[in-house]
């Protein structure tokens, strides 16, 4: 799977992702982009999946018509973070276009 790390997202959740192919925002050079353009260029790259801590998008954006899936971590923080990588991996392998799970973080 191809996967985008939006703004935010920590960067060594990556190395828990090996199976996949793993971007980042700022890699990419799409960290100025907004939201709605930052979605459309990842669905034109071929992203499967945002991960993405903005809690915010999908009041943000119109998601209904998205062909990208999207997760959004409640948290910023990676010793956080990290205590729910199982729960991340599954909601990753479950993903499908147009998903749309939040992971509390706590």
């Amino acid at each position: 799977m191809k996967i985008l790390f939006d703004q935010g997202t920590p960067v060594p959740l990556r190395r828990f992702l090996l199976d996949h192919i793993v971007d980042t925002a700022y890699e990419r050079g799409w960290s100025e982009l907004a939201n709605g353009d930052l979605l459309r260029m990842a669905e034109h790259e071929g992203y499967n999946l945002l991960i993405t801590t903005d809690q915010n998008l999908r009041y943000q954006q119109n998601l209904a018509d998205r062909q990208i899936a999207i997760i959004v971590l409640c948290s910023t923080s990676w010793p956080r973070i990290q205590r729910h990588i199982e729960v991340i991996q599954h909601a990753i392998a479950s993903s499908s276009p147009g998903a749309y799970p939040e992971i509390p973080i706590a």
